[in-house]
Formats: structure tokens, C-alpha cells, sequence
């Protein structure tokens, strides 16, 4: 069976969904700020927490200063540069993050990043949508042989098989999600049945979601797809202007998140055909033969002396009714009876 291991946590077709609360950007560079969010989401129920590793100069090339982001006046590099924490300040985070018990999960964007995440004895690493395609970086990250989550927004299904195959060739255990890369993302470009695709065409993987829209919604019927990871930018309140914070959950959605995860996987863990617990209900719901007049003792049993009615407790379940024709009553049987064994020959 197809399964991630994060320390005692396992990913799986079975297992209940990971819930990961993304802090991104949304700590505008400041260390208290992010502690603070790792608060909120511990007392919100969170079980895993994801950071960005940002190094600017390592990951970007002076181009980057003449590119601007669709939900941003600023460029790209200025943003990140803005917004950044720096190493120490983020191995100051992933201590606080685990010393909360939660499962710290972050993305590098640089070769510098992935190492020093590797030396800091990372558990799993995450990959953005910008690098899915980086077939070098994935090779490299590969090499430290810890599971991956690999979000697949803007590639195609041709650019994804190429990953995929870095990840299989390398014997990596790994998530793919599904992600758009917007933000936010209008309902009409989610495109949300692609969970389904992945499901099919990579099997071999673990698939879930990363999600940019506004609300819950999406996230949660994500969920009823059968993703096994939720991911999803998190703040402490949406007052606060920043690039990713309109489509981030505040702590009443991420409680919502984690109860609806936690309620779905219930729902979707049985394919039971038959369910015992029903009983109390199919005894009274279901249909029993019946007498509809008086029968007298030999008479013949037909459809003119037999119908059926609830509930469904009588020897002669309501689809037995024909198999009672052509029988004899042994005894006399009053109006609006269940039929009994008893009273047949």
C-alpha cells in the first residue's frame, strides 16, 4: 500500500487526512509573528505546519526584480526579500514549531535551502508548483531520501509524469496535489475532478490538495474526493493586507477544516454492503407479509388475502409475498397479521 511516514505520523489510503496550516509569507518577516501563528494553529487543532525557506538571492536572478506577482504592485524579489525570516531565525521557528508537537513541514526554493533543511534533519520536504517541474532540484532534494510532497499546479500531466518518474526511479515515497496557482483562485478555473485524474493516472502515489480559494468549501469537498492532505495558507486574522492572505483560513476555518476532515474520512472509511447498525431502523421501515382480511384454517393463500405492510419483523420479508401462494393456512389467521411460519402448510 502506497504510504508516506512523517516520524509516527502515516499518510495513507486508509489513514485519517493531513490538515497542513501553511504560514507562507503570511509572518511578513517577523519571527514573533510567526511563533504567534504557530500558537494559534496549535490551539486551532492543527497537526502540521509548513513554512517557506527563502533565501533571495539563492533562488532568484536579478530578472526577478522586473517580475510582478498578479496579486501584488511589488516584484517578486522585493516581496520575498520583504518577507523573509532569516536561517537562523527560521531554525529558531522549527524548534518552536516541534516543540509544539507539530509536524514541521517546509519548502526550499533554493539548493542552498533544501541542504540546510537536510542538515537540520528535516522529516519531509514539500515542493512548490514553481519547482515541480525542476528536474534537477528534484533529483537533488531526491538524494537526501526523505518523503515528498510535490504540488502540481500550473504543469501539465506530461510535466508531472517526468517528476513522477524522478521520485518512482529514486524509490521516494510521495504526495502529489493537485494546486492552482492563483490567488485567489475564481471556482471556475479550480478544476477540481483533476484529483480524480491523479487518482487514476499516478496510483502509485498519494494525492491531495493545495488550495487557493476563498473559504472552505473547496478544501472540503477536496476532502470528499478522497484527498489525504489539505493544504492551505492559515493567519491569524484576514485584517492584515499581504499577497497571500485573502486566500488564507483564519482559526474558525481551520477548526471547521480539521472537524470536516475528521468527519468525511469517517464517512468514506466503509464500503460495507450491509450494515447491522440499521436494524433498529429496518425493523420498523421494512415491509412483512400480512394478512389483508381474515383467512380461515385451509384456505388458500393468494393475492386477494395477502399484502404487505411494515414492519419488518415477520418470518416473511415483503419480497417472499409470491412464494406464500398456492400455500394453505393451517389455522385460522385474523385481518392485518404478520404471517407466521406457524401458520402455513
Amino acid at each position: 500500500m502506497r504510504n508516506i511516514k512523517i516520524g509516527k505520523r502515516i499518510i495513507s489510503e486508509k489513514s485519517e487526512p493531513l490538515i497542513v496550516a501553511e504560514i507562507g509569507i503570511n509572518h511578513f518577516g517577523s519571527l514573533k509573528l510567526a511563533k504567534k501563528i504557530v500558537d494559534h494553529a496549535k490551539r486551532s487543532g492543527a497537526e502540521a505546519v509548513k513554512v517557506q525557506i527563502h533565501i533571495p538571492e539563492e533562488e532568484m536572478s536579478e530578472e526577478a526584480k522586473k517580475i510582478r506577482p498578479g496579486n501584488s504592485k511589488k516584484n517578486i524579489y522585493k516581496i520575498i526579500s520583504e518577507n523573509s525570516l532569516s536561517l537562523d531565525e527560521e531554525l529558531k521557528l522549527k524548534r518552536y514549531i516541534e516543540k509544539k508537537n507539530l509536524i514541521y513541514i517546509a519548502t526550499p526554493f533554493s539548493y542552498k535551502a533544501a541542504d540546510w533543511l537536510n542538515k537540520q534533519k528535516i522529516k519531509i520536504f514539500k515542493i512548490g508548483s514553481g519547482e515541480c517541474n525542476n528536474i534537477p532540484f528534484v533529483e537533488h532534494i531526491c538524494s537526501f531520501k526523505k518523503p515528498m510532497i510535490v504540488s502540481t499546479g500550473m504543469n501539465s500531466f506530461k510535466s508531472i509524469e517526468k517528476t513522477v518518474s524522478v521520485l518512482k526511479k529514486n524509490k521516494i515515497p510521495h504526495a502529489l496535489l493537485h494546486c492552482v496557482n492563483l490567488y485567489p483562485v475564481d471556482y471556475n478555473l479550480i478544476r477540481l475532478n483533476r484529483i480524480k485524474l491523479l487518482q487514476k493516472k499516478f496510483n502509485n502515489s498519494i494525492i491531495g490538495y493545495s488550495d487557493h480559494s476563498v473559504g472552505n468549501n473547496i478544501a472540503i469537498a477536496a476532502l470528499g474526493l478522497g484527498s489525504k492532505i489539505i493544504e492551505k495558507h492559515f493567519v491569524i486574522s484576514k485584517n492584515k493586507k499581504g499577497p497571500d492572505v485573502i486566500c488564507s483560513m483564519d482559526k474558525r476555518e481551520l477548526k471547521e477544516l480539521i472537524n470536516s476532515s475528521k468527519n468525511i474520512h469517517d464517512a468514506l472509511s466503509s464500503n460495507a454492503d450491509f450494515l447491522k447498525a440499521e436494524d433498529i431502523t429496518r425493523n420498523f421501515a421494512f415491509h412483512s407479509v400480512v394478512s389483508k382480511i381474515d383467512i380461515k384454517r385451509n384456505e388458500r393463500l393468494n393475492k386477494n388475502n395477502l399484502t404487505t405492510k411494515r414492519p419488518g419483523t415477520g418470518d416473511f420479508p415483503a419480497f417472499r409475498i409470491k412464494e406464500l401462494f398456492g400455500k394453505y393456512a393451517r389455522r385460522r389467521i385474523k385481518k392485518n397479521r404478520l404471517i407466521k411460519f406457524g401458520d402455513i402448510r
